[in-house]
């Protein structure tokens, strides 16, 4: 048994030996012996001053046999201070005498701090860092863009205020529209909420954005996932919209809204008074849906309501008037676990949810059914000249709808595109009824006129032909 037991060792020796033999611990010092990079820039993209960005990182490889002494690394020009590196698990701006093996690689993390630039537009800085090996020079370029933000923390708005379009807001736990007072959204302002943040409306919101200068709701992550998809592709990165029991007269136009949980919720007890009132806005990707109304009046016309992990709109009743709009689902972070369309006819008391509602020159369509009921009978819910991919057909509440139809979205999802305007033979082309738009509404989001052609396109978006493609 000792035999055994001396045998194992010796052959457990003799292994280590001839692995160390493998490994040349010999140092190079032959200028064409230099490193190699996983990138030549490390992108920032945009950093919020005075906060810390999310860590960056590539690769140091030594693709040589012998080993490599790289004498400096540091982050040279001005911009030193700004940038901070991490290598082989230490911190700061300058290195020496750092051994990479041969055929083997190092990791150097990359942060970033950037002052304030005292400016409401981006201000763009770029450095190197360099690394000097057997006296020869190499560098990878960092780049980043610095904005100047207004911090909202846990803020209440008690007195008539604006939010411009001068510098972007962070938004810290929830930004609160106090009881009777007015908020302006001014147009090209833009929102950044972070993780779990909300805008609760107990008074009114005016956000009236324009063609060129769109109200922008979204998360405050601005750096990438991977490679180059942008967490603005990602869901639930922060909560949501309110608007309260008592909250009237709220007006939104030009809005787009993405990246959040619970999507745009709105409450009413009176619903003789209108709540809400949207205009080619877009309300896209949310976790559990993107629009819930709750015996509330709700309006909208060439609006975008699109992918929700549950459905992309809930009403519990309501008087409803959505025109021009297109219902849309191809969520992409889970199953899909209701319908487009949810309509509920009961208070979670039990009581009856009264509906007063018209869907016109509606598109529904998607990865999931479009309606939580077949029949529409005796709910006072009408949709006439809409799009379904269902086999339907048109009854006392469906009238001239286009039914087992492909609206032809630009949309692949695989790819992560998500366009949901119309494609050349769209079904639906000039299929809609005008009478029922009203002239307010004339002009989608991106300035095609409705009432150009000899045809009516259902949906928020004209359809603009496409070049046919050739061989």
């Amino acid at each position: 048994m000792k035999n055994l037991h001396f045998l194992i060792v010796a052959v457990v020796a003799i292994v280590a030996v001839a692995m160390l033999s493998c490994i040349d611990d010999e140092v190079s010092t032959s200028t064409s012996d230099l490193l190699t990079f996983s990138t030549d820039t490390v992108k920032f993209d945009t950093v919020i001053t005075s906060q810390g960005s999310p860590t960056k990182q590539f690769l140091v490889y030594n693709k040589g046999k012998k080993m490599l002494n790289i004498s400096s690394i540091r982050v040279a020009g001005e911009s030193k201070g700004h940038f901070f590196l991490n290598v082989d698990g230490m911190k700061g701006d300058e290195f020496h005498d750092v051994e990479v093996r041969g055929e083997d690689s190092i990791f150097v993390f990359v942060e970033s701090r950037l002052d304030p630039t005292n400016q409401d537009e981006p201000e763009f800085l770029q450095d190197n860092i360099e690394f000097v090996t057997n006296g020869v020079t190499q560098k990878v370029a960092i780049t980043a863009w610095g904005q100047d933000v207004i911090i909202l923390n846990d803020t209440t708005l008690s007195k008539p205020t604006r939010l411009t379009g001068n510098k972007p807001y962070v938004v810290y736990g929830t930004l609160m529209v106090d009881t009777l007072v007015n908020v302006t959204i001014d147009p090209g302002a833009t929102l950044l909420f972070h993780d779990k943040a909300s805008l609760f409306v107990k008074g009114t919101l005016t956000a009236q954005g324009t063609q060129d200068k769109p109200i922008t709701l979204r998360g405050d992550r601005l750096d990438h996932v991977v490679g180059e998809i942008g967490y603005d592709i990602m869901s639930g990165q922060w909560d949501g919209v309110y608007f309260n029991y008592g909250s009237y007269d709220n007006e939104l136009s030009y809005v787009t809204m993405r990246g959040n949980t619970r999507g745009m919720q709105v409450f009413s007890d009176d619903m003789s008074r209108r709540s809400l009132h949207i205009y080619n806005c877009v309300l896209h990707n949310a976790s559990y849906l993107t629009l819930l109304g709750v015996n509330a009046w709700i309006d909208a016309e060439g609006t975008e309501l699109s992918d929700a992990g549950i459905y992309v709109a809930d009403f519990v009743g309501g008087k409803l008037q959505f025109v021009n709009c297109t219902f849309a689902n191809y969520y992409l972070f889970s199953a899909i676990e209701g319908p487009i369309l949810n309509l509920e006819t009961e208070y979670e008391d039990g009581t009856l949810a009264p509906f007063d509602a018209h869907f016109d020159n509606c598109i529904f369509y998607g990865n999931t059914s479009e309606l939580n009921v077949n029949e529409l009978d005796g709910m006072n819910v009408m949709m006439r000249n809409c799009l379904l991919k269902s086999a339907g057909e048109d009854d006392a509440c469906f009238i001239n709808c286009v039914w087992d139809a492909d609206p032809k979205f630009y949309t692949v999802r695989e790819k992560y595109i998500f366009d949901y305007r119309l494609q050349n033979g769209s079904d639906a082309i000039a299929r809609g009824d005008r009478s029922m738009c009203p002239s307010s509404a004339r002009y989608d989001r991106y300035g095609v006129d409705r009432f150009a052609g000899e045809g009516h396109d259902i949906g928020a978006y004209v359809w603009v032909p496409a070049p046919e493609e050739t061989e």
